[in-house]
């Protein structure tokens, strides 16, 4: 028994998948054309896909794979809100699909059973070492232009 309702494969056809640019084998579907209209066109698709996410949550899916497709459509959603660069990277990346694959693991090959809180302990370090990083090299890009200032 599929687990996983029909609109769900057609939705993420229509994001992911439906059309072709003519003369290549590269696949694309409304994501990145949402996209072209920032923010409020990254958080339309963001939507769709928390809304498949919520629906496999209810019913039964593992707190791993809830984890493993909300980073994917997480990913899709921030990376996308850059202008015309979020738009090339939603051509290639397709979170729609990636979770749809992860859907099929989970309910046809039984992967991604765990409730998640280790790969959850994994993505917090790493956001927090991330930010840290950031922090720090925007504090060096701080002092660098102060003492380039005061040199002039």
């Amino acid at each position: 028994m599929n687990k996983i309702p029909s609109w769900i494969d057609v939705t993420v056809d229509w994001l992911d998948t439906k059309f072709v640019i003519p003369n290549t084998k590269i696949r694309f579907g409304l994501d990145p054309i949402f996209s072209l209209f920032p923010v409020l066109g990254d958080f339309v698709t963001y939507f769709i896909g928390v809304l498949m996410i919520y629906t496999i949550r209810r019913k039964g899916a593992s707190g791993e794979l809830m984890l493993r497709m909300m980073i994917n459509s997480s990913v899709d959603a921030f990376l996308g809100m850059i202008p015309l660069v979020g738009t090339f990277f939603d051509v290639g990346y397709r979170s729609n699909l990636k979770n749809l694959k992860l859907m099929k693991a989970y309910y046809e090959e039984g992967k991604y059973q765990s409730d998640g809180k280790y790969l959850l302990i994994l993505v917090i370090s790493l956001f927090i070492l991330t930010t840290i990083g950031i922090f720090y090299l925007f504090f060096l890009l701080i002092e660098k232009l102060i003492n380039y200032g005061q040199s002039l």
